[in-house]
C-alpha cells in the first residue's frame, strides 16, 4: 500500500499545482486568454499526469501491489469527480474543443488556441511525470522505469474494432456532456465521472478507453505495435466521428454549417387560429344595407 499512498500524494500535489496555476492566471489574465488558452492548459496537464500515473497502476498494480481494477475504477471516479470541480469549464479534449465550434459556441481562432494548448499542456505533462518516475521512489515507478522503452500499444484489438470502440465511447461521453449541460453542475459533473467509469471498465481492454486525441497521443502514440497512421484512426477519427453522430442525434443538425433540423419536426409553441374572414370597422353598415336591400327587391317584385 505504500506504492498506493505515493501515488495519491502525486494526485493530490498535481491537483494543487494546476489549480493554483488557474487561480494565478485567472487574476492576472484577460478573461479570453484565461478560458482559451491557460485554462485549457493547466487542465490538459492536470488530466494528462493523473491518467499517466493510473496507467501504471493498472499495469503493475496487480502483479506488483496486489489490488485488483476496482481500485483502480474507484480512483478514476474520483479523479474525474475532482477534474470536474477543478478545471473551472474547460474540457482538456480536443473532441469537446471542435464540438464547441460546431455548436458555434467558440470560434474558429479560439479552437486553434484550445487545440494546441491541450497538446502543449500534454506533451509538459509526460515530460514532469517521466521526471518523477525516474526518482523511483515505489517499487512501481522502478519497474515503470525498466519498461518505459519498451512501451505496449494500448490498442490491443484491430484497427477497424479499435475505430469503432472509440467512436462508441465518444458518442455516448458526448451525448452525457449534451444532455447534462444544462443540469445542475454536481448532477453534471457525477454523470461524467460516472460515463468515464463504465466506458473505461468496458472498453478499457481494447483501446484503454481514450476517446481523447490529446491525451492519446502523448500516452501511446510512441509506443511500438501500430503505425502512426493506425493510431490517428483509431484515437482521432474515431473520437471526432462519435463526437459527430452524438451532435446530430442531440441536435438534429450542424449548426456551424446548416440551420436545417434534418432528423426532428419541431412545431410551433403557439397554435395559428384558422381563418375567419375580416371585417372592415364599417362592416356591420356594410351587412345591414345588403340585407335591407334584399328585403326590398321581394317588396318591389310584388308590387
Amino acid at each position: 500500500m505504500a506504492g498506493l499512498n505515493v501515488s495519491l500524494s502525486f494526485f493530490f500535489i498535481i491537483v494543487t499545482l494546476c489549480e493554483g496555476a488557474r487561480r494565478v492566471s485567472k487574476m492576472f489574465l484577460p478573461q479570453k486568454i484565461y478560458s482559451s488558452f491557460a485554462g485549457e492548459l493547466a487542465s490538459a496537464f492536470q488530466l494528462c499526469a493523473c491518467c499517466l500515473e493510473l496507467r501504471m497502476l493498472v499495469e503493475i498494480g496487480p502483479w506488483g501491489g496486489g489490488f485488483g481494477p476496482d481500485v483502480v475504477l474507484t480512483l478514476l471516479f474520483l479523479l474525474f469527480l475532482v477534474h470536474g470541480v477543478s478545471f473551472d469549464g474547460a474540457s482538456a479534449n480536443p473532441a469537446v474543443s471542435i464540438q464547441e465550434f460546431l455548436m458555434v459556441e467558440s470560434s474558429l481562432l479560439t479552437t486553434v488556441v484550445k487545440l494546441l494548448a491541450h497538446f502543449l499542456g500534454m506533451k509538459a505533462s509526460c515530460v514532469l511525470t517521466n521526471l518523477y518516475w525516474s526518482w523511483e521512489l515505489t517499487d512501481f515507478h522502478l519497474i515503470q522505469n525498466l519498461i518505459a522503452r519498451d512501451c505496449s500499444s494500448s490498442l490491443r484489438t484491430s484497427v477497424g474494432q479499435g475505430t469503432l470502440v472509440e467512436a462508441t465511447c465518444s458518442f455516448f461521453f458526448h451525448l452525457t456532456l449534451l444532455l447534462f449541460q444544462h443540469s445542475f453542475f454536481i448532477y453534471r459533473v457525477t454523470a461524467v465521472a460516472l460515463i468515464v467509469t463504465i466506458l473505461a471498465y468496458t472498453a478499457g481492454p481494447f483501446t484503454s478507453a481514450f476517446y481523447n486525441p490529446a491525451l492519446a497521443s502523448a500516452v501511446t502514440f510512441h509506443c511500438s505495435g501500430n503505425t502512426l497512421l493506425d493510431y490517428m484512426q483509431v484515437y482521432c477519427l474515431g473520437p471526432l466521428t462519435g463526437m459527430v453522430v452524438a451532435v446530430l442525434l442531440y441536435q438534429g443538425n450542424i449548426p456551424r454549417f446548416f440551420q436545417r433540423n434534418l432528423f426532428y419536426y419541431q412545431k410551433s409553441k403557439y397554435r395559428v387560429p384558422k381563418g375567419k374572414p375580416t371585417c372592415s370597422p364599417n362592416g356591420k353598415q356594410k351587412q345591414e344595407k345588403s340585407t335591407k336591400r334584399g328585403k326590398a327587391e321581394p317588396s318591389q317584385k310584388m308590387e
